[in-house]
């Protein structure tokens, strides 16, 4: 996952200096300079690194923390606060044409991922905004780019504007004709993308824009590209005045570097982050968020959002339903693995809950543990399912050998069960009157599972 490498080293930094109880200027210091290098491993731009490091040791060296009764929590504070600046501050929101159609510009190098994020923000848009937007394909280049957007755009159920191997600019032009003409509000214009950067391709991009004045540019950069990213950025910005960036591939790099130092070199903030392959993998970027993230503090607003976004929530009500009457079986069981698979990676949707992103460190979380439990359910009996107090071992054995798992992998998951049920009696036994405090604590779209209950890995809660 991103920034994997970085959260490790800051807090190991951040360990010593709680062992301190009270902190020097030197004890800061030398923390920042752990933090300095664990910046520059992270593939953080040097000037950007160091000037982080500057600003928070000046702020963290300060009467007001020095004399805290917390100097190390303060210190904290301090560096998820630049962080959170360093990365922009506030989440940046895409800007709407007062007269529609909103026309988004997506530029990018070959590889970057810009069809496919073409699709994911259309799909986005559709879905959560209400949007009708259209896909036009200005790639007139790259071998099959046409028919890649028309695939994408079929899956994210979004119309594909295309013209063949017509001039660009030409293409533009009548994409957002029709759209006006067809009710179209927003049109994505997925341009060509060269292997590096050059005169042509910079020349035709903007003629583009010349041609439709673009609300929206939106920079596509691979994350794992690590500096080279951010000289991309720099180069589209200087040439094109980008108006944000989509930064894609977060999920795959341990360092992060990218995050930390696009916005500081072009000013330009970070509007959505690619987060995995499937068209729904994509989210908004929130630079407070990410900070949270970074030092290990969880993300729970994300994760509520992407249950909300992501899950069906009028199953998530019969689900809540269920569970208030102490009525949760196998069969729910099995509904709720189909929509904790919607979500993304288990390991993903584990890191963003509060303290647990740090036990993962050291765990395999493999996502076809899911796959395992589905299959030793779909080897039990309707019966067997809506009455787990039938199993006896020849029952055992059976839905072992029809899963291909062992028997004490069913013995598991039926032990796990009886303890999810046990600790829902516990909470709707907690009072009748705190009926609607408790739904507020769990989890919108996962049938109304309690938060602590995910994070169990192993103790009181989901079985994986």
């Amino acid at each position: 996952m991103a920034f994997e490498g970085l959260s490790d080293k800051l807090s190991n930094a951040f360990k010593k200096l709680k062992n301190k109880g009270k902190l020097t200027e030197s004890d800061v210091k030398q923390a920042m300079r752990e933090v300095r290098l664990a910046l520059l491993e992270a593939d953080v731009n040097y000037k950007v690194a160091k000037d982080f490091t500057n600003k928070v040791t000046e702020r963290a060296i300060g009467q007001d923390v020095m004399e805290s009764l917390t100097p190390a929590q303060m210190v904290i504070k301090i560096v998820n606060e630049e962080l959170t600046s360093l990365m922009g501050g506030e989440n940046a929101r895409l800007e709407f044409a007062s007269k529609p159609p909103t026309i988004i510009m997506m530029c990018g190098l070959q590889g970057s991922g810009k069809t496919t994020h073409s699709a994911k923000l259309a799909k986005m848009l559709k879905e959560q905004q209400n949007r009708r937007p259209m896909l036009v394909a200005c790639d007139i280049y790259r071998p099959a780019a046409i028919d890649q957007l028309k695939v994408v755009g079929e899956k994210a159920g979004v119309p594909v504007f295309e013209m063949g191997t017509e001039n660009p600019v030409k293409i533009a032009k009548a994409a957002v004709k029709h759209a006006k003409d067809y009710g179209n509000d927003v049109v994505i214009l997925d341009t060509a993308g060269r292997l590096h950067i050059d005169e042509v391709l910079m020349n035709e991009l903007k003629d583009i824009k010349a041609e439709v004045e673009p609300d929206e540019i939106l920079l596509v950069i691979d994350s794992m590209t690590g500096q080279d990213a951010v000289n991309v950025a720099k180069s589209f910005n200087d040439l094109l005045e980008v108006t944000g960036v989509i930064l894609t591939k977060l999920d795959g790099d341990t360092r992060g570097g990218a995050a930390l130092s696009v916005k500081a070199v072009t000013g330009k903030p970070i509007k959505f982050a690619g987060t995995g392959e499937k068209l729904e993998d994509l989210e908004v970027f929130h630079p407070d968020r990410m900070a949270s993230r970074i030092l290990g503090m969880g993300d729970v607003l994300t994760l509520i959002e992407d249950a909300q976004n992501k899950l069906d929530q009028k199953e998530a009500e019969k689900m809540a339903e269920k569970i208030m009457a102490n009525r949760f079986d196998f069969n729910d069981l099995l509904g709720q693995f189909e929509q904790i698979k919607k979500m993304g990676p288990l390991k993903g949707i584990l890191s963003k809950i509060p303290g647990v992103g740090k036990q993962l460190d050291n765990v395999d979380v493999n996502d076809r543990q899911i796959d395992w439990l589905q299959a030793i359910i779909l080897s039990m009996t309707p019966a067997e399912r809506e009455n787990p107090s039938l199993m006896n071992p020849s029952r055992k054995r059976r839905i072992a050998a029809g899963s291909g798992r062992t028997v004490e992998e069913v013995n598991r998951l039926i032990k796990q069960l009886e303890q999810m049920q046990k600790m829902i009696k516990q909470m709707n036994r907690g009072g009748k009157k705190g009926g609607k405090r408790k739904k507020k604590m769990m989890l919108p779209g996962l049938g109304g599972m309690p938060m602590d209950g995910m994070g169990g890995m192993g103790g009181n809660g989901m079985p994986f």
